[in-house]
């Protein structure tokens, strides 16, 4: 009894141990003429809610997505952003529907991300966290 109870706690400290830790958070990128170096969650939730559509500079926000079906997306929508990514589609149509608003622009991929972030003025959208970052500012997520 002692001995299968010692195995069954090695066991589950193993797989604690062992276990898979979560993905690092994608990262937040912005154009490099983009003033601010951090946001707070509840700012860039602002922005990609499209509530905050201008930069503290006075440079228009443009807002990048990645398709609402990728996996970087969902992890991006849930960690920063703390809301499903159903719950930003939801409101991006609210927007669009009443007539006070457009929906982020949606890129094919990561690579297509990076190049519009470093072409496109007042540009904010999000890469994993490997990814390479050249000619973009990373923006750091403070509480």
């Amino acid at each position: 009894m002692i001995k299968s109870a010692f195995g069954i706690l090695v066991l589950l400290f193993s797989a604690l141990l062992f276990a898979d830790s979560p993905a690092p958070a994608p990262l937040v990128l912005v154009h490099p003429a983009v003033t601010v170096d951090a946001l707070t969650p509840a700012q860039l939730r602002s922005i990609y809610l499209k509530r905050q559509v201008i930069w503290p500079d006075g440079l228009p926000v443009q807002v990048f997505v990645l398709p609402l079906q990728s996996a970087l997306h969902k992890q991006f929508s849930q960690t920063q952003l703390q809301l499903f990514p159903y719950q930003l589609e939801r409101n991006w149509q609210k927007l669009t529907f009443s007539g006070i608003g457009t929906p982020p622009t949606e890129v094919k991929s990561a690579t297509d991300m990076l190049r519009l972030i470093q072409t496109t003025p007042g540009a904010i959208g999000y890469l994993p966290f490997d990814h390479e970052t050249t000619d973009a500012k990373v923006i750091q997520i403070k509480p």
